[in-house]
Formats: structure tokens, C-alpha cells, sequence
């Protein structure tokens, strides 16, 4: 729950803004970093999750390696200190340059998700005289049962390699003679939270594909099993850091490893979803015939999530807490005011009685939020404050005086 003396300097900050709270990212980074030890897990960040150079330096200094999916990550995760050789780069479009720069780079390994991916990372290599190193990502044909968006893992997907390319894989990679195949990766969707048969069932498969891969003369030096881990947007504040022990806990004791291999995962929105809050105002409440809206001054433009997934996330009146007396279950339609039917919040909401001026927080926003942020409608990006440095937030200005 966010603190009330927080609240009450929110109401001098300019909305909207995102707010993270840097005490819950270091608890849930240092559960990780923990288990990571305890298992013999390697942690890699996914970094598309949240880029915001202060999170990515706190999590580089924590010594977990980076999960990138653009050359423009890969050079911000150095920039945020994470070395070269901790870095990964997946991604089903990799540019020509993207690849080079990574090669020039020297990072730990490609992920690569096509045969014809596969065919341009040896050329290039070739060119540069740079040897690559290459996992390959394959779809291990389960069903994560999460939304359609974001389920990746399936038997034909945009993603990864399925098995019935496997024969004309090996044979290309016999004939790539600038790369150095160094293991698989896996990544089924986003958002799991039956997390023990997901992975108990992604496990059982992956274990079978790395048989039949060392069995063709290739050894698996790696296996890493991407992200996915949910989190839970509707009590954001009852289970603040996911539930990392079972996924760490399934995930080590299914998969099969021999003396030299590594175990990999890749966290995103797990680890910093629940640290970020968007604040808003209430610009307008209008009151219709059959329904009652608060129009708030974030839009799609500041999260596109609701709009593109119709994701969840919970909302909160903040003022209403230094105002306990007032009633408590009105219902609203919170929308935001972008020229969009989409731009909603969420339909049917009970909250305590909303005025113009109220704050808002729209909880568990600091996944594929600030990162999935646009201008669109020439809008405002929104600024980051932080828990531990609120000095620098943008205060309010008051355009009209009497």
C-alpha cells in the first residue's frame, strides 16, 4: 500500500507521473538473487520490461545479466552497467547492423529464432572475422493458457524454430562454420500463474528436446527456459513480490542436468511490475443517465496495456484516504482522455465518492508501461519519481490564479 505521507506529497507533484517504489524492487531482487544462489540458476533481466536507467543500474549492480530483444537495448544495458559477456539478444527481427554491433559488442549469446536468422548471424561473423555465439530458440509446443497476445511457446508461432524444422536445423548448423552453438532456449508466454504444471509441462518437453539435440552430436551447454512468471494485478499490495520460490523451486527440480550444464531464466514484469504505480488526477467526473465517469488525465498513451490486452490492473483513489468519512461505493466507468473508445481504465468500478482533483493510481504498472509509453495525440511522455528521491518530481503549476 502506498504510505500516506507519500499521498500527500503526490498532491503537489504534476500528474500524470509514474511512481516507483525502490524499497519493493530491491526486496524482490534480492529474492531472486537469493533463490538464483540457493538453485544454481543464471538470472538474466528481461530489459523490455522496464528500461528506465536507474532500475537497469540497480539491477546490473546486483550482478543479474540482461535480456534484450533490440540492438538499442543491448547498448543501453551496457550504458546501464551490465558486461558485455551477461548480455543476451533475442528478438525474431534482428537488423543486419543490430547483429553486427552485437558481434562488435562481444555479448554472451544470439537467441536465435529462425533457420534464416541463423544462415545471416554466420555470414555477418564471417565478414567481421568475429565468432558467434548462438542458442537457439525453439517452441516446445505447450500452451501456457495465458491471453493470445502474449502465448509464445506454441507449436507454430512468429517465435522460435518448431520440430519439424529440427532435421534442416542441424544440418545448417553442421555448416556454420563462424558460429558456436551453445544451447536452447525456451520462452511459452507471459503472464503464468498456475506456475507449477506450466512449467512442470514445459520441463518434460524441454528435457526431450535436449536429449534429441545431444543425441544429433550437439552439446547443450545452456538451457534456458525464458520468462513468464505472473504476478497478481488484482491484489497488488496481499502479494507484492511473485511467487518466484515455486518457479525457481519447479523449474530446478524437473529439468535434467548434466555436470557443465547452466540453467537460465529470464524475469520481467516479475520483478518490477509491482514496484510501479501511474498517479493521476481526476480532471472531470461526468455523471450520465446510466453511468457515472471519471476522466483522468493518463491516457493509452501512458500504459496501452488495458487497451491492447484488456489487461487488469487495479485502481485506487488516493485522496479519498485523507477524507475517510465520505462514501465508500459509488461506481465508475475510469477513462482516460485520449480520442480512442479504447482509452479505459476499466468499466464498473466501485470506489469510494471521486471528485475533480482526486488523485488516482492505477497499481502494478511498472511492467511494459513507462517502456510501452507514446506521444500519441502530441501527449506528454509522463516523468519517473522514485521512492528514495522525490526531490526532483515536477511540482504543480496553477495556470489560472484569481
Amino acid at each position: 500500500m502506498l504510505d500516506i505521507s507519500n499521498i500527500e506529497f503526490f498532491e503537489k507533484v504534476e500528474t500524470p507521473f509514474w511512481f516507483y517504489d525502490m524499497d519493493l524492487l530491491r526486496s524482490t531482487v534480492e529474492k531472486v538473487v537469493s533463490l538464483a544462489g540457493r538453485y544454481g540458476i543464471d538470472v538474466h533481466y528481461a530489459v523490455k520490461a522496464n528500461e528506465e536507467k536507474r532500475i537497469l543500474e540497480y539491477v546490473s549492480s546486483m550482478g543479474l545479466g540482461a535480456d534484450c530483444v533490440s540492438g538499442n537495448e543491448v547498448s543501453h544495458a551496457r550504458d546501464c552497467g551490465f558486461p558485455a559477456d551477461r548480455i543476451v539478444f533475442a528478438g525474431v527481427g534482428k537488423s543486419d547492423r543490430e547483429i553486427a554491433e552485437a558481434l562488435r559488442t562481444g555479448i554472451a549469446a544470439f537467441n536465435c529464432e529462425s533457420l534464416q536468422e541463423i544462415y545471416i548471424v554466420n555470414a555477418l561473423a564471417a565478414r567481421l572475422g568475429i565468432r558467434a555465439r548462438v542458442s537457439v530458440r525453439i517452441n516446445p509446443g505447450v500452451d501456457a493458457h495465458t491471453h493470445r497476445y502474449i502465448t509464445t511457446g506454441t507449436y507454430e508461432n512468429k517465435f522460435g524454430i518448431s520440430d519439424h524444422e529440427f532435421s534442416r536445423l542441424v544440418t545448417l548448423l553442421r555448416r556454420c562454420d563462424w558460429i558456436d552453438f551453445t544451447g536452447l532456449h525456451f520462452h511459452v508466454g507471459s503472464q503464468i500463474t498456475d506456475v507449477e504444471n506450466v512449467f512442470s509441462l514445459v520441463c518434460e518437453r524441454v528435457n526431450s528436446i535436449v536429449e534429441w539435440f545431444e543425441g544429433q552430436g550437439f552439446p547443450v551447454e545452456s538451457i534456458n527456459l525464458g520468462g513468464g512468471l505472473g504476478v497478481d494485478y488484482e491484489n497488488p499490495d496481499g502479494r507484492p513480490v511473485a511467487d518466484f520460490e515455486t518457479w525457481f523451486g519447479t523449474v530446478a527440480g524437473k529439468i535434467r542436468r548434466r555436470n557443465g550444464q547452466t540453467l537460465h531464466l529470464e524475469p520481467g514484469r516479475s520483478i518490477v511490475a509491482q514496484c510501479g504505480t501511474l498517479v493521476s488526477r481526476v480532471l472531470y467526473v461526468k455523471v450520465g443517465e446510466t453511468k457515472n465517469f471519471l476522466i483522468l488525465d493518463a491516457g493509452m498513451n501512458d500504459l496501452v496495456r488495458p487497451a491492447l490486452y484488456g489487461a487488469y490492473h487495479k485502481i485506487e483513489n488516493l485522496s479519498s484516504r485523507l477524507r475517510p468519512n465520505l462514501p465508500q461505493s459509488q461506481i465508475y466507468d475510469v477513462v482516460g482522455p485520449v480520442c480512442e473508445s479504447s482509452d479505459v481504465w476499466g468499466a464498473g468500478r466501485f470506489l469510494p465518492l471521486s471528485v475533480r482533483g482526486d488523485l488516482m493510481a492505477i497499481r502494478s504498472a511498472g511492467a511494459y508501461g513507462q517502456s510501452m509509453s507514446s506521444r500519441y495525440n502530441l501527449r506528454d511522455l509522463a516523468p519517473a519519481v522514485y521512492s528514495d528521491d522525490m526531490h526532483g518530481a515536477r511540482l504543480r503549476t496553477e495556470y489560472f490564479q484569481e
